[in-house]
């Protein structure tokens, strides 16, 4: 991450998973980054999406750590309690829904609520979450995936309202919206088998787009190849 400061830290959450874990891996082999700390479900101190409670006390535990100059926010899931994604209206369930909206939406907003006061000040930051194509509401061409795509376009929009107001006091913050491109997952599995980039790969293709993306006061919403999604 060259657009960073040299020695900058870096935060991943959802450190456990196959993406959360290859930006560890990329991370901790830049001699740039200082240091790179991961927070998941299995970790200490745990990350429960669903507790604000947890996520409150793990920024606290985290605070001397600090400040970080990157972010990445790792988390979500695509099959929920064993429920997969919706291909119908009459498949959607209320329980299911807000499981969604819990786990991709709701849980990485309140992560931004308390952890941006650890994000360095006066210098360039970067926060970036995973994100995926199928949130863009004007890219929707094949409906299905109910609850997924509801979770992200709510995800999206909460990024970008929290963009705008945390460039009030830190205008060099960089805040992006990411789609990965189809990884090699526990997530994709089912659905796209092992026909897909290797989650390595996507780290690095990612942090690139990263490292290029300016301070504009505003979201980016962006896939691996650098190429601008709309919302």
């Amino acid at each position: 991450m060259a657009s960073l400061r040299e020695g900058y830290a870096a935060l991943v959450f959802g450190a456990s998973g196959a993406l959360g874990a290859a930006f560890v891996a990329a991370l901790q082999d830049d001699p740039r980054c200082a240091r790179v700390t991961g927070l998941s479900r299995q970790g200490d101190p745990a990350l429960e999406l669903g507790s604000e409670a947890s996520i409150a006390a793990a920024a606290g535990r985290l605070m001397p750590q600090g400040p970080f100059h990157l972010v990445v926010d790792a988390t979500g899931a695509l099959t929920l309690d064993g429920r997969g994604p919706e291909k119908r209206l009459d498949e959607l369930n209320a329980d299911a829904l807000q499981r969604a909206l819990q786990v991709n939406a709701v849980g990485p907003a309140l992560l931004l609520k308390h952890f941006a006061p650890l994000l360095a000040s006066g210098e360039r930051v970067v926060w970036a979450k995973l994100s995926a194509r199928v949130g863009s509401i004007e890219d929707n061409r094949k409906g299905g995936w109910y609850g997924y795509r509801a979770a992200k376009a709510a995800l999206n929009q909460l990024l970008q309202t929290g963009a705008i107001e945390l460039a009030r006091r830190r205008p060099d913050l960089v805040v992006a919206a990411l789609q990965p491109g189809t990884v090699r997952s526990a997530l994709s599995r089912p659905f796209v088998g092992d026909a897909a980039m290797d989650p390595a790969e996507s780290a690095q293709r990612l942090l690139a787009v990263l490292d290029g993306l300016p301070a504009t006061g505003r979201a980016h919403f962006v896939d691996h190849q650098g190429q601008s999604i709309p919302w």
